[in-house]
């Protein structure tokens, strides 16, 4: 089996430098390929890859800014392997990492496969608190960081393979974005491919982003799901509600409160000690535990109104995604 890894990138020279960089530590005695895609940057990654000719099977291709799905179809149209490893620029692969994906497929084939992430401990502390509310078990990410609970895994572009058979048959990635995984997976299965975890496949995720960008990252995630859920009303789930009747709850709690009714609210204040307690734990420092603290209500607030007003707009109003929410679609 000859695996290609297909890395979109776009502005991170820095990024891609330090993935290049695990990717010729790799403890795998076989050949592989490495294809990045500049989409369109202004600030280009071109004498990056140049340095690693020599120590990896590396093509560079710069093409015109249409999003990470079509660049990431873009990359798979061009490789030469007949399985593809998809990642995000800001990743780190651990030395074992391709050797896992080989072990998995060998053992129980799929043609298609999601890994989780993790921190590495030279991440900053804000980094690792929004690692912590990305993975931990206690928010919504526990699937996303490795949980197998969970009839049909979707698996999540950061760190994905997809077999040149399940790529031709389903073309790829559509131009919603953030929403092109889950929507790929469910096509696929609609197909009759198969989808699973392989939890031994993990990449650190380093996630180069403030406050900020974490706030608009998140609440474009919520944007998105309603649409799926009415393009694929049949695998609709009630876990995608989560967010926004956690933070509609807490603004019922603060109502309550003005009735002298204090319960509710000291419910949210335990589950949010819990967060402060589990993370300090993990990282051992009471400074990111309290930066999760942050991280998990950013990710609630704002992938539950994002989620709150698509569902209002999409599912509701039946107003058209594209029309509403352009900002969520690339233009081919």
């Amino acid at each position: 089996m000859k695996f290609s890894f297909i890395i979109p990138v776009y502005n991170r020279p820095d990024e891609i430098d330090e993935l290049l960089q695990s990717l010729t530590l790799q403890e795998y005695d076989q050949d592989f390929e490495v294809v990045v895609i500049e989409d369109g940057s202004t600030v280009p990654c071109k004498e990056i890859t140049d340095n690693y000719q020599d120590r990896l099977n590396i093509s560079y291709y710069f093409k015109e800014n249409s999003g990470p799905g079509d660049s990431r179809n873009f990359g798979m149209k061009n490789a030469k392997g007949d399985y593809f490893l998809i990642l995000d620029s800001d990743c780190i692969l651990p030395p074992e990492y391709l050797s896992e994906v080989q072990k998995a497929l060998e053992t129980d084939y799929v043609d298609c496969f999601g890994g989780p992430d993790k921190a590495l401990d030279s991440f900053s502390d804000i980094q690792k608190a929004i690692n912590f509310s990305m993975t931990s078990f206690l928010t919504t990410g526990g699937i996303r960081g490795g949980s197998e609970k969970i009839g049909k895994f979707q698996p999540r572009s950061f760190n994905m393979g997809l077999s040149k058979i399940a790529f031709e048959a389903s073309q790829g990635f559509g131009n919603i974005h953030p929403g092109e995984d889950p929507d790929l997976s469910i096509r696929l299965w609609k197909m009759g491919f198969e989808t699973r975890l392989f939890p031994n496949a993990y990449v650190y995720h380093k996630r180069r982003i403030d406050w900020s960008k974490f706030y608009k990252q998140v609440n474009k995630f919520g944007k998105a799901r309603p649409i799926l859920n009415s393009w694929y009303p049949e695998y609709n789930k009630l876990t995608f509600f989560f967010p926004t009747l956690f933070f509609l709850g807490f603004v019922v709690s603060l109502l309550f409160l003005l009735f002298g009714i204090s319960i509710f609210l000291i419910l949210y204040a335990l589950y949010f000690l819990a967060i402060l307690v589990v993370s300090t734990f993990e990282s051992k420092s009471l400074k990111i535990g309290s930066f999760s603290l942050f991280a998990v209500a950013t990710q609630f607030y704002g992938y539950g109104i994002g989620f709150l007003k698509s569902f209002w707009n999409i599912i509701l109003l039946k107003k058209k995604p594209q029309d509403v929410f352009p900002e969520l679609f690339f233009k081919n």
